[in-house]
């Protein structure tokens, strides 16, 4: 485990002069089934894998408890190491941001909607923190879940419009048997509402199946996954919202590769899920 960034930095100069790919996996820690997929698909690519574990505070905004947020550096460390990772990057705060910034990232496209539009903010912070992370870490390939499409989108044009010659992978979403996205946050759902919660995916498939008999409408569509949602689960919506993936821009009519996102509010925790669909290679 290393946690300065000197140290990592001259590791990682030395691993790129023996000609190492590096495959890297940024996290926030408290690893899961979820982390575990994109470990194990980076040490398939790569010959080195390195992954990061920092709470960073930049992305937390008001009423968003920092402090909260679940740590468990001992239990981190074993799935690592039974995943064979090469290096873990745990560096404090005062590592990361010895002093207040004197300048930040910020996102102008593709934060105004999803769980962006309720985070002001939020992906500056994400954006802020990884480019450090990439020239800390210089890695060969990115890689991220898709579970949280939106940011795998902030991800996509990080890497384009500032020409980091690194490859993002993005890694299809680890669900539970009854079709739940795995996250950290599911030990917040009380026995009920883990029940309920299942609902986020059925509703999914739900608008899945509507686009495969000929639905086009995203209002349609978004109507009827709210239905299905209110008739099945107590939680609160807090959207349910389609778009162009990765531009996240409105439409009118499906086409092309699109998103359909949700994301409900239980009572001490908020799930997000998503389904992209490619209409341009339906079936294919």
């Amino acid at each position: 485990m290393i946690t300065t960034i000197k140290e990592m930095q001259n590791k990682i100069s030395y691993l790129k002069s023996t000609g190492k790919t590096i495959g890297y996996v940024p996290t926030m820690g408290y690893l899961h089934e979820g982390h575990k997929a994109l470990m194990e698909k980076a040490k398939e690519e790569n010959e080195i894998l390195v992954i990061s574990i920092f709470v960073n505070p930049l992305q937390f905004g008001p009423g968003e408890d920092f402090n909260a947020y679940p740590r468990d550096i001992n239990h981190d460390q074993m799935i690592a190491e039974e995943m064979g990772v090469n290096y873990i990057f745990y560096p404090s705060v005062e590592e990361m941001y010895p002093v207040t910034p004197s300048l930040s990232v910020r996102v102008e496209k593709r934060t105004d909607v999803l769980c962006g539009k309720s985070r002001p903010g939020h992906f500056d912070g994400v954006a802020t923190v990884l480019t450090k992370l990439f020239h800390i870490i210089m890695p060969d390939r990115v890689y991220f879940g898709m579970k949280d499409a939106q940011q795998v989108a902030v991800v996509d044009g990080l890497i384009n419009d500032f020409n980091f010659p690194i490859k993002l992978v993005p890694v299809p979403t680890v669900r539970e048997v009854d079709g739940l996205a795995k996250s950290s946050r599911n030990i917040h759902l009380q026995s009920g509402e883990r029940v309920e919660a299942k609902e986020l995916y059925q509703s999914l498939m739900l608008a899945e199946r509507l686009t495969l008999e000929g639905e086009r409408s995203p209002d349609e569509i978004i109507q009827s996954m709210k239905d299905s949602l209110n008739a099945r689960c107590r939680a609160e919506i807090d959207y349910v919202e389609i778009y162009s993936y990765p531009e996240l821009e409105r439409l009118t009519t499906l086409k092309g590769k699109v998103l359909i996102a949700l994301a409900v509010k239980f009572s001490k925790v908020r799930l997000i899920d998503n389904l992209i669909l490619d209409l341009d290679n339906w079936g294919n």
